[in-house]
């Protein structure tokens, strides 16, 4: 596509992109690495950075704020529940991801509290509930 080409829904695009916490944390980034493939307005990512590439060009950058909604989504209290201790491996501690069977499916959850009796563990998203900003910069649309 020529360089003035602009994303449309449907587009595969790649992106350098950074996040954010309210108090301007980075969580997350792609410098130093390779940039994010996805397609434009798809499910593939997060909704809110999915949809804010459309229109862009190429070496285009903005920041996108994100509310819960449309990034890592709404807090579920009924996601945190409070478990015997001794169901977590022994080496288990504040802020690991694990691997919890519900049924038929595996469900991650994260560590949040730990006791000599009691855990609590989370299956939210650590970022669910808070608002994010991303830097996006759009390194190509792709060729079909």
């Amino acid at each position: 596509m020529s360089e003035t080409a602009t994303v449309k829904e449907s587009d595969t695009v790649q992106i350098h992109f950074e996040g954010r916490l309210p108090d301007g944390t980075v969580f997350e980034t792609s410098e130093g690495g390779d940039p994010l493939s996805f397609v434009a307005g798809s499910d593939e990512i997060l909704p809110g950075v999915s949809q804010a590439v459309i229109g862009m060009t190429a070496n285009d950058a903005k920041d996108v704020e994100l509310d819960p909604q449309n990034g890592f989504g709404e807090r579920h209290e009924e996601l945190v529940k409070k478990v015997d201790r001794d169901q977590l491996p022994k080496d288990a501690k504040i802020g690991d991801q694990l691997k919890a069977p519900i049924g038929d499916r595996e469900l991650i959850v994260w560590v949040r509290e730990l006791s000599d009796k009691r855990a609590v563990l989370d299956a939210n998203h650590p970022l669910a509930g808070v608002t994010v900003t991303f830097t996006i910069t759009l390194v190509a649309i792709v060729e079909k």
